[in-house]
């Protein structure tokens, strides 16, 4: 196998940035003097003991030299402790890894009739984001929600550019921190397929250099797959809403999801919707009026 193939790379830098963070004494192993062990975690030899492997061939693995077998794999994914994600993770690298070629994105646009259900949905925040959380479309609430999207350039439109260059984001939401780093590691999930790829090589490229915390977060290769959950966000005109949110696949184009917010019947959050519906319908009607008055 090529030992420059970018999936073996990635596997074997994602396998060794986990080993680097389990601590010994929780496995049973002997934590040694202080400042006795020359790397955190776990050392390699620990670890192609426990898969009942040479030292040699795990060495390989972590150099990005070797494809593991599956049930190697499965033993490493096991003896590291891998969550369900991290093992999806390695395993579509260790599948992608076999491919000649990497696999070629498509770049399907959003179908007219998923953009008319978007503004369908005239109580209920919607938008649809692509691989790498790219915003394709959205429905006027969406918009407003996520702080005018529609009057960015369609560069800026990047749901994880957005959390770490557009500084109303860290005041947006009730954890910053947390979903920063949550949206890098589905960003970091996401590049499975192509970690080359162009589009998310200079995405990662320009984010690295204007803002350390991603940098950092990047590094440890942390990966999430999140299809649903709860935030609480501080709109600056509307105050404190509390969303739940889901992402749906679209079957046509998996690379596309469609993201729902909403809130429960009667809840401060749903009515908070329903004034800033309210306020969009007005708008057209007030800045009319505004160019009348103007003319």
């Amino acid at each position: 196998m090529n030992a420059k193939n970018p999936h073996l790379e990635e596997l074997g830098q994602f396998l060794k940035a986990r080993r680097s963070e389990l601590n010994p004494a929780d496995l049973g192993l002997d934590p040694g003097e202080p400042g006795g062990r020359r790397v955190s975690g776990l050392r390699r030899e620990e670890v192609a003991a426990r898969v009942a492997i040479s030292q040699d061939y795990y060495a390989r693995i972590e150099q990005g030299r070797l494809a593991p077998s599956e049930p190697v794999l499965e033993a490493v994914a096991h003896a590291l402790r891998l969550t369900p994600d991290e093992r999806a993770y390695t395993e579509s690298l260790a599948r992608q890894a076999e491919r000649r070629t990497p696999p070629k994105r498509r770049t399907t646009p959003v179908r007219p009739q998923i953009q008319r259900l978007l503004d369908q949905l005239t109580d209920t925040p919607a938008f649809v984001v692509g691989k790498y959380l790219d915003i394709l479309a959205w429905n006027p609430l969406a918009a407003a929600l996520l702080l005018d999207v529609d009057k960015k350039l369609p560069k800026e439109r990047n749901y994880v550019r957005m959390l770490f260059t557009d500084p109303r984001m860290k005041d947006y939401y009730d954890n910053w921190g947390a979903m920063a780093r949550a949206g890098v590691a589905l960003l970091r999930m996401q590049a499975a397929d192509n970690p080359t790829d162009p589009q998310l090589t200079s995405l990662v490229g320009e984010l690295s250099v204007v803002d350390a915390q991603f940098r950092q977060w990047w590094a440890a290769r942390h990966v999430a797959r999140e299809e649903f959950g709860t935030k609480t966000v501080h709109h600056p005109d509307l105050g404190d809403l509390t969303l739940d949110w889901d992402a749906f696949q679209w079957a046509g184009d998996p690379d596309q999801q469609l993201i729902t917010w909403s809130a429960p019947p009667g809840s401060a959050t749903q009515e908070k919707f329903r004034i800033l519906s309210s306020w969009i319908a007005a708008a057209p009607a007030r800045d009319n009026a505004e160019k009348t008055t103007e003319a």
